[in-house]
């Protein structure tokens, strides 16, 4: 457990935030303009459920509108609170800002534990409240876009578009007051895997650079580098696949609610996500030691350290025994502010939530863009592409057997130059080039801005810049 001393979720971000801003030189109230939440909506509704009426609690939080909608995600949890839910909606604004979607910062938070209830119950609940937030439009295309979050999925974000249409029967645009859908509701190819892809992505960008990567006492590329990953859920586990089987990592622990696997020749990813999938849990993952106590696989020796779960799990209490030289935040705020400070100390670098789990609000947009023009990426220009590559490829054939050349194209090379990019190759394209243009908005400040020694500092630099930006062309 985090100590008692440690500062909480929403004291943290406001503390991250405050030191950037004392390297900045911002207009008087403007930083605490930027800073605060701008309101907090709180909602109590009853559903009958097994014969009896049960109440719920949930939050929709709003932190800043220097841009509309805002976005941010609805999480299930029993543990949901306001704070929680303000902290979360204050990184989503910095995080927009920063990989530079249109969007303002919001979040969501229902006060239940998803597993308690059958499907149809859940669907009721997530109906009502819908329900209860779109009637005084707290989701809606042009002012306030959730998404998916701890304990929802593409499932419960059907269920919220399927209300919201139903309310709004002539908005030609509903689709687009949510993103996360399932394909054949109005989602996007990638979508699912866009957080972990993100992570794989944001690596690849940190990885580009020798100097940087040095400073992490770290060198060469991705290949071999060993990895554990905290949380095995939808942002762990493609994290973890993608940066294994594509960048020739090794993932050498993984660590789960019921403890841990740790394997120095590396772990079968895909193998561990099944038998969660099946038993609830790693304990009696064949062939591989396992712990019952994960948290302090934390403090294992590795190269990259991605927890990818829950926020805080590194403190004040553990910070100073994290073996890993660079850490990677999956998830939203892993590192508290004192266990920060301790990591700066020690030189341990971090590449912050902000940016490192960005990957999901960078697709939501995309989806949300789609929606609102409704039609699919790919569609109007992809067979022309193919057309003109065709052109090039049979003149450069007929040049060869005119003159004799002799000359073959590589087997293969053929059909994939002729084939044109598809929704999801675009997606994942446009995908890597917010993360390339954000790390590099990034590594600016931290290798140039006086007093900047971290890679948090810098994204909230860049950001708060941006926000303020914004609020500046409105005339504050």
């Amino acid at each position: 457990m985090t100590p008692t001393t440690e500062p909480g979720f929403r004291e943290s971000v406001d503390l991250m935030f405050n030191r950037a801003a004392a390297l900045m030189d911002l207009a008087p109230g403007l930083e605490e303009k930027i800073r605060v939440c701008n309101s907090t909506y709180t909602v109590r509704f009853g559903v009958r459920l097994r014969g009896r009426i049960e109440t719920f609690t949930g939050y929709r939080s709003v932190h800043s509108e220097h841009m509309e909608p805002v976005k941010g995600g609805i999480r299930y949890a029993p543990s949901v609170t306001q704070d929680e839910v303000e902290a979360l909606a204050a990184l989503m604004t910095y995080k927009c800002a920063l990989v530079e979607a249109p969007f303002g910062g919001s979040k969501g938070g229902l006060c239940l534990d998803p597993r308690a209830y059958e499907e149809h119950e859940l669907e009721q609940i997530t109906r009502r409240f819908a329900y209860e937030l779109i009637k005084r439009d707290l989701i809606s295309p042009a002012q306030n876009v959730p998404a998916p979050d701890m304990g929802t999925s593409e499932r419960e974000m059907a269920w919220i578009a399927d209300q919201y249409a139903r309310m709004h029967t002539t908005d030609i645009n509903a689709r687009a007051c949510v993103t996360g859908k399932p394909l054949n509701a109005g989602g996007i190819e990638g979508r699912i895997e866009a957080t972990g892809r993100g992570v794989q992505y944001a690596l690849r960008a940190f990885f580009r650079h020798p100097e940087d990567v040095a400073r992490a006492g770290l060198s060469g590329g991705l290949a071999g580098k060993r990895i554990i990953v905290q949380g095995l859920g939808n942002v762990g586990y493609h994290a973890a696949r993608f940066l294994s089987e594509e960048d020739g990592a090794k993932v050498i622990g993984i660590i789960e609610r019921d403890g841990a696997l740790h394997d120095p020749a590396g772990l079968d990813v895909q193998a561990a996500k099944d038998w969660l999938a099946r038993h609830g849990g790693l304990k009696d993952f064949p062939n591989v030691a396992w712990a019952a106590d994960g948290a302090a696989l934390l403090e294992a020796d590795c190269d990259i350290l991605i927890p990818a779960a829950l926020e805080g799990v590194i403190h004040r209490g553990n910070a100073a025994r994290i073996r890993a030289p660079l850490i990677l935040e999956a998830a939203n705020g892993p590192v508290t502010a004192g266990a920060d400070e301790v990591l700066r100390q020690k030189g341990t670098v971090v590449i912050p939530d902000l940016y490192a789990n960005a990957g999901g609000v960078t697709v939501s947009y995309f989806e949300w863009v789609k929606n609102l023009s409704h039609i699919r990426f790919g569609r109007i220009q992809r067979r022309q592409e193919e057309a003109r590559h065709m052109l090039l490829v049979a003149e450069l054939e007929r040049l060869s057997a005119d003159r004799g050349l002799g000359w073959t194209l590589s087997p293969g090379f053929k059909e994939r130059y002729l084939r044109g990019a598809d929704e999801l190759e675009l997606v994942r394209s446009g995908l890597d080039d917010t993360m390339r243009a954000a790390y590099r908005s990034m590594r600016e400040v931290w290798h140039g801005h006086p007093g900047v020694t971290d890679l948090r500092t810098a994204a909230y630099i860049v950001a708060i810049r941006r926000v303020a930006a914004s609020y500046r062309a409105k005339g504050l």
